[in-house]
């Protein structure tokens, strides 16, 4: 008989519920916004429940969230979501409320090490053992696999919060509540909406703000290939929709190294090899919350 898993990506703008029994057997996905915690939690019960009467009891669940995240197993605050810049979220029980609550083992990681995960598994980055994935969206994450395995330590990475040195004709103050002017503080969708008073998917290509986007992500992909010397860094997210931006990028990119790094990859002929959108489009997340309840972390 096959194992029937539920699957959350819980995003800070929307959490993504699904169950199924592997990447090619999605038998139901419902999304919602995420509001507060009490109802967002609530639904996303509600709805494991009504698959559970529908398809049979869960095997186990996968969870791949926003954080930061406690993920030590030891912690009396395991999977729970700890002083995130998401209004009203911090010190919620996430992953060992929902595991109680459904009488199901849950199994939890970053949005973006479960992305990398998936993208290592199934997407751009099948077979390769040392990736990064980086989120550009309502913040900045980046999930890391080093060696095959994703990376934790202290806690777990946060390359979006990286402090970066500002542009000389920026004057913005930045927007991380933490930190200001980290990489999520000056380069996250909402930074775009605050510093030029309109959303990144209404400002046109040739617009200023997208030279400075570019600019920002790649002094951190700049940091991240130098400290990590990843095989592949897979860049997704909502502001990464916007085309023109990629090639921007890589172009940066490899003016910032300066020819520091020799290899074939790191060159304008094939940097598009080295930075890349997700092979599984904006499923990535969702994906590797699947791939952590199947147990492939």
């Amino acid at each position: 008989m096959e194992k029937l898993f539920g699957i959350l990506e819980a995003g800070g703008t929307k959490f993504i519920c699904a169950v199924g029994t592997g990447p090619g057997d999605i038998r139901d996905e419902e999304r919602f916004p995420t509001t507060t915690p009490d109802e967002t939690l609530s639904r996303t019960l509600d709805y494991f429940r009504r698959m559970e009467n529908r398809h049979g009891k869960l095997s186990a669940l996968g969870i791949g969230s926003f954080g930061p995240l406690d993920l030590n197993p030891q912690s009396a605050t395991w999977g729970f979501i700890t002083a995130t810049p998401k209004p009203g979220w911090s010190n919620t029980s996430l992953a060992s409320f929902l595991s109680e609550s459904l009488g199901v083992p849950a199994f939890i990681d970053t949005d973006v090490n479960a992305a990398a995960l998936a993208e290592s598994l199934w997407g751009a980055g099948t077979g390769l053992k040392n990736l990064v994935y980086v989120t550009v969206g309502t913040g900045i994450g980046g999930g890391v696999l080093s060696g095959g395995n994703l990376i934790h330590g202290l806690v777990h990475p946060e390359l979006g919060h990286i402090l970066l040195p500002k542009r000389g004709d920026d004057a913005f103050e930045g927007n991380c509540p933490f930190h200001r002017t980290c990489l999520e503080g000056l380069a996250s969708g909402p930074a775009i909406q605050k510093r030029w008073g309109i959303g990144g998917g209404n400002l046109p290509p040739h617009h200023p703000a997208w030279d400075l986007e570019a600019h920002y992500l790649a002094l951190g992909l700049q940091s991240w290939t130098l400290s990590l010397s990843p095989e592949k860094i897979i860049l997704g997210g909502g502001v990464m929709a916007q085309e023109h931006l990629l090639p921007l990028i890589q172009t940066k990119l490899l003016k910032l190294l300066g020819g520091y790094i020799q290899h074939p990859l790191l060159t304008q002929e094939r940097i598009g090899e080295y930075v890349c959108a997700p092979g599984l489009g904006t499923r990535s997340g969702l994906m590797g919350a699947l791939a952590l309840a199947m147990g492939l972390h």
